[in-house]
């Protein structure tokens, strides 16, 4: 067995012997026989954001052939506002590489992720994940390389406060039990999104911690590894849901929200990437950031008000971008330090073997560190379309590496500090502020729009939608009006709290 497969948590690859992107029909329903399944769960993503269900019983064996071959019909107008009713039926056919057995089924159930197709049977042009399978295809076919990504999923756990060894308020970074109370919450997380597919790097408790009226509030991360970009929206959508699924057994709440509380640090969804091509990443030249990045980087500094659009989706996603936090206000990027809005994160490229160091009785490692560096957008949050956020990412980074001023603006956009210190008062000056309301954002995605439609990657009726969804909240002034009025505040928390 090959390094990808040996050791693998998913039953489904160990069982078949083989990587996930390679099952077939035949696979599945080997899996399915050998394994005594006897429901198939189809999932799929909808407009709200949150993954729908279709439940089958395996009737017979012709059955779970039709299936698996011909998918089901689906109410298009239920599940996006832009599908008329009139007009609604879709398909949804299953994607055999998402194959998971679902932790959670008290019967034994096979569970794939799906594709919507119209009454053509052609896939559907403004669905999010066929978006998001467009600007990957794009991406590759324009450049030549092929667009990677992951996310750092932060969220809260709510429960009873225990009242005993209580963590320090707003320092819960990487806490150890008992001052963090969920690690071992988190870590049954960890190991059902990896059985599902989920290539994840690590888990860790995060900075926000507080109790409130007898309730413990923790906020946790999980990071994932670089992976083809569509498999990275997959692999998000799968750990929400099975974060949630799990919070429910355990008696907790959750929430991914951008905004929790006045006061205390709110849950963002950073996003890395990478560019690869023919196995090497083309992030690093000479240990140095090249100047492919640097053009991708240049692209998200154009494009930047208008990824709100996608990453920040309600009104209480803007009191999180605010300035002197964490959460990025100015389009700017820089190494390592965190008040930018892209991020260059320390690399390994110091040309030291730390583990020889660290351990003495080691041999000097061969191993290849460049295949590490990423680069991190600061933005989104929570409430963000994973499939239409990443496919605006894959979009700016493209459109970066087109322009023949990308460097010019790179260049222009780098501060090597944190932007708020007084040497940089000036530099401040210049640069441009993100979007402050979803009315805003929107008026950036409409002014930005035809990028993001150029080669037929984002559909004009999904970019409608989403702007028409945008305004429709007024809140052009919203933050202004209720800064001093933190009831006002919460009670929006509490309207969005489940969002996403």
């Amino acid at each position: 067995m090959n390094k990808e497969l040996s050791m693998n948590p998913n039953p489904v690859v160990v069982f078949l012997e083989k990587p996930a992107a390679e099952f077939t029909k035949a696979d599945i329903i080997s899996y399915i026989s050998a394994h005594d399944i006897r429901m198939v769960n189809f999932m799929y993503p909808a407009g709200d954001g949150r993954l729908k269900t279709l439940n089958f019983v395996i009737n017979n064996a012709e059955y779970l052939e039709t299936i698996l071959t011909c998918g089901e019909r689906v109410d298009g107008s239920s599940l996006f506002s832009f599908i008329e009713a009139g007009s609604s039926d879709l398909y949804v056919i299953p994607r055999f590489r998402t194959a998971f057995l679902d932790p959670f089924a008290e019967i034994p159930t096979l569970t794939m992720l799906c594709s919507f197709f119209n009454k053509d049977g052609q896939p559907l042009e403004s669905s999010p994940e066929y978006t998001l399978h467009k600007a990957s295809e794009i991406f590759t076919k324009e450049t030549g390389m092929e667009f990677q990504a992951m996310g750092e999923l932060e969220y809260y756990v709510i429960a009873p406060d225990e009242e005993t060894f209580p963590a320090t308020d707003q320092h819960g970074y990487h806490e150890s039990a008992p001052y963090a109370k969920f690690n071992d919450f988190r870590t049954q997380c960890m190991s059902y999104i990896a059985q599902a597919g989920g290539q994840i790097k690590y888990g860790h408790s995060e900075v926000g911690n507080f109790t409130l009226d007898g309730l413990i509030y923790e906020q946790n991360e999980i990071e994932f590894l670089p992976v083809k970009v569509e498999d990275a929206a997959d692999q998000l959508m799968l750990a929400k849901w099975i974060i949630r699924n799990l919070a429910r057994e355990y008696g907790y709440n959750i929430t991914f929200a951008p905004k929790i509380t006045a006061g205390k640090a709110g849950s963002g969804l950073h996003i890395h990437m990478r560019i690869m091509k023919d196995g090497k990443n083309l992030m690093l030249e000479n240990g140095n950031l090249s100047d492919t990045a640097r053009k991708a980087i240049a692209g998200m500094m154009v494009l930047a008000p208008s990824i709100t659009a996608f990453g920040n989706t309600n009104p209480t996603s803007y009191f999180r971008l605010v300035p002197h936090q964490e959460a990025p206000t100015n389009i700017c990027w820089g190494d390592r330090n965190r008040s930018v809005l892209v991020r260059v994160p320390l690399g390994w490229v110091a040309h030291s073997d730390m583990c020889a160091i660290a351990n003495p009785l080691e041999q000097k490692s061969p191993y290849d560190t460049t295949q590490k560096q990423t680069v991190e957008m600061r933005s989104p949050d929570g409430s963000a379309d994973l499939y239409q956020l990443l496919a605006g990412l894959a979009v700016a980074c493209r459109y970066g590496i087109e322009q023949k001023d990308a460097l010019e603006i790179a260049e222009k956009t780098y501060v090597n500090v944190n932007i708020h210190q007084k040497e940089n008062e000036d530099k401040l000056k210049e640069l441009k502020q993100l979007p402050d309301s979803c009315f805003a954002s929107a008026e950036c995605l409409q002014q930005q729009r035809a990028i993001y439609e150029q080669y037929n990657v984002f559909s004009p009726a999904m970019i409608d939608g989403i702007i028409r969804k945008l305004r429709g909240y007024k809140d052009e002034t919203l933050r202004k009006d209720i800064a001093n009025r933190p009831d006002e505040m919460l009670e929006l928390v509490k309207k969005y709290f489940h969002c996403g």
